[in-house]
């Protein structure tokens, strides 16, 4: 819902130092790894108890997430690194809610599994569409240039990474925040599938 809103603030900055990575012979697909470390380090560190130690790198993965593209703008952007990117990003926001089922998996199982299968819907009807979207060739730069396909929706990238955030600052309130996100989560996918069904369905 604010990555549009976002990108113009953030995007001057992360390009300019996209630009000096890339000067120093740093490659996007690099930046897109270290994120993925990145993030496993904070959902190892949730699991073994340390939820506040695991904000430090789950932001710096983030901040690797968007910097990935900025060094491949200032490059040579890549199709495979677009698909590193989101398989890397997939990997992490599964792994953060495993984490946290890890941490107390009688009280944090059926929430996690639910918050995990929301996470599942969402991301199928964000790749269905941006499957169809690329057969039609539409384009859109609103979340800034991306390999894919990027439609809008109640939860993106920023909510996400916020919701991530508030688990680790509010680790016993997993349970109903869980269930709160999910639900918005499956709203989201719904949203995108009525709208494939508008623009798609003919």
């Amino acid at each position: 819902m604010f990555d549009a809103k976002i990108r113009p603030l953030i995007d001057p900055v992360l390009n300019a130092q996209g630009a000096r990575l890339a000067a120093l012979g740093v490659t996007a697909n690099q930046i897109t790894l270290l994120g993925l470390a990145l993030g496993l380090l904070s959902a190892a560190l949730i699991a073994c108890g340390a939820v506040g130690w695991a904000l430090l790198p789950l932001l710096a993965s983030r901040l690797a997430d968007g910097l990935d593209g900025a060094v491949a703008r200032a490059g040579r952007p890549s199709d495979f690194g677009g698909y590193l990117d989101i398989v890397c990003d997939f990997v992490f926001y599964g792994a953060v809610p495993l984490a946290f089922v890890a941490l107390a998996p009688a009280a944090n199982g059926l929430a996690g599994a639910f918050l995990l299968c929301s996470f599942y819907a969402n991301g199928a009807s964000f790749l269905g569409y941006a499957v169809l979207a690329e057969k039609r060739e539409m384009k859109t730069r609103a979340r800034g240039v991306k390999t894919l396909y990027f439609t809008g929706g109640l939860l993106e990238g920023a909510e996400t990474i916020g919701f991530f955030v508030l688990l680790c600052c509010l680790p016993g309130s997993f349970v109903p925040l869980a269930y709160a996100f999910g639900t918005l989560c499956f709203l989201t996918a719904l949203s995108r599938v009525l709208l494939a069904a508008k623009v798609f369905g003919d």
